[in-house]
Formats: structure tokens, sequence, C-alpha cells
């Protein structure tokens, strides 16, 4: 007996591929409203997964007086306790509760991260396009001032900075960061708007009487939003290490709550010795994190500029 020809076979194909045609068409609708920017990185799986965790981050950070259970400066507590079921990873020293300075430390490590990234990134931005567009005595001035940031020992310089700062804070961080983190990124712009002033479109905007400042802001700058995108990442990447290094070492606000801060205070409190490896092992591990999904997201911002690294 043939089925393939009966009339219920045949509706049923026919429903199937109206169904699939349907999907299809669900599908690619809701491509069209996303940004294909965005589709370009979704689909790179390493940056997929650098993207869920720097949500889930964010999501912490946002959401961090809801989820922790305790304010994170609260010290009424047992003083160096184990994890137990009213405090996942067990108390300070000073009887604080370990977990909640976990949550709480995200925001802080985000802060300085957006902040002094954007911040580096700008000033990079601003010097090395001015510097290597206009040339002459103004590029010789700049890059003067971007191979002293460079050839300056940025972490003596930092500690000096932070450790001799009349004022303490998390703006005084942003601000030792910003300093010390611009220079690379300006020597990197200013080589590639080298290459790029001498295009047909930039010199159709000087013979339209376009201003240099116009040209660099809506001619040639669109064309390095990967390079700068992958600057700020550099640099946010940058200034989260460093804030937790610089309060590792004791340099930042210890009113600050923030991931530097707890494995300081894990060190001088001796965590190690009592064996309270959650203090010690749990900020060093979410900062790792952290880090690792802003170093997967790379991988889908080197596909915007790069069709050959893109995935289907």
């Amino acid at each position: 007996m043939t089925i393939a020809n009966t009339p219920s076979a045949t509706t049923a194909a026919t429903a199937g591929d109206t169904e699939g045609v349907q999907i299809a068409a669900i599908t690619a609708g809701r491509s069209r409203r996303l940004p294909g920017w965005f589709l370009i990185l979704w689909r790179n799986g390493k940056c997929r997964i650098g993207l869920l965790l720097l949500a889930a981050f964010v999501l912490v950070a946002l959401c961090a007086p809801v989820i922790a259970p305790f304010a994170p400066r609260t010290d009424t507590f047992a003083l160096s306790e184990g994890p137990t079921a009213a405090h996942w990873l067990g108390t300070t020293a000073r009887g604080e509760d370990v977990f909640s300075q976990l949550v709480h430390g995200a925001r802080t490590s985000l802060i300085v991260g957006v902040v002094a990234g954007t911040l580096s990134t700008l000033i990079a931005v601003a010097v090395g396009l001015t510097a290597g567009y206009l040339q002459g005595v103004v590029d010789e001035v700049l890059s003067f001032f971007i191979n002293l940031g460079l050839v300056v020992p940025v972490l003596p310089l930092m500690i000096t900075l932070a450790a001799y700062a009349p004022v303490k804070g998390l703006g005084l961080i942003i601000i030792v960061i910003t300093i010390t983190g611009w220079a690379f990124g300006a020597r990197v712009k200013r080589a590639q708007i080298v290459t790029l002033r001498t295009r047909d479109y930039v010199t159709a905007a000087k013979f339209a009487g376009d201003s240099t400042a116009r040209i660099i802001v809506y001619e040639i700058a669109p064309n390095m939003i990967s390079l700068i995108v992958v600057d700020f990442m550099g640099s946010a990447l940058g200034a989260i290490g460093a804030e937790a290094g610089l309060a590792f070492l004791g340099l930042g606000d210890p009113s600050t709550t923030s991931w530097g801060t707890m494995l300081n205070q894990a060190s001088m409190g001796g965590a190690m010795t009592t064996g309270q490896w959650a203090w010690l092992i749990a900020p060093g591990l979410v900062l790792a994190l952290l880090v690792t999904s802003f170093s997967l997201i790379n991988f889908g911002v080197d596909a915007l500029s790069n069709p050959h690294l893109r995935e289907d």
C-alpha cells in the first residue's frame, strides 16, 4: 500500500511545510527587530557565554540590596564562623557576613570598570584621533605625552598616587586608574587614523568644506567603532583588576566593600590559618569570572570588524 499519495498524507506534509515557513518567518521577524551588531555578538558561542555571565553580574549588582541577606558592614554575628545555613560563606574576623559582602562587591567592581574604562577610552580616542589626523606640531606634542604615559611604570605610579593622596575613596581609585590607563589606547588609535586619513571619503569631506572636528567625529570615528569597543573592554578589565589590586594592598577605601578589600581583610584576618577557605576563595573566584566574561565578549567584538571570524 502506498501511503505518501493519500490525501491525508499530502495534507499533513502541506501542514508541516506551512508550519516550518511560519516558524522561519517568526524567526526572521525577530532577527529584523534586533540590531545587526547584537546578532553578530550573540551568534558567537564564546561571546554569548560572556554576555550571559556579564548580565548575571549586572543583575546581581543592581539587585544587591535584595539578594544580600544582610548589610555588608553589619558585624553583629559570631567571629570567624564557617559556612552555615544562616551564613552561606561564613563570617569574617569582624563578624560580617561574607556572602553579603560578595554580593555588594559586584557593584563596586562594575562601577569602577565602567566609569574608569569609559574615561580612559574617551581620553585615548580624543588624544589618538587628534594626533593622528592633524600631525605636525600637534602630533609631536601629543605623541610626547603618549610616549611619556607608556614609559612611566604604571604600578609604582598607581601605588604612589593612591598612597599619598590626601583624600581616599572610590573616586580617587577611578581617577588614578584613568590617569595611568589611557596612553596605550591612544597610541593604537593614532596609528589607525594615520591609515584612514588618506581615504577617499575623508578627502571628499575635506573638499566639501567639513571642519576637522566633523571629519574626525562623523567620517573617521565610525570606522573605528570595533577598535574603540575593544579598547573600552581592555580598559574596563584593567580598571577592575587595578581596583582589586590596590584594595588588596590596603590602598583602597576601607569603608568601601569590594572584592579587593575582601581579599585584603581575608589575608589580614588569617583566613588561611583558620580554615575559612570560602572567605578567601569566593572573591577571587568571582573576580576571575568577571574578567573572563569581558575576555569572552572580546571574541564577538573581533567578529564585528572581521567577517571571517563570524559564526552562522
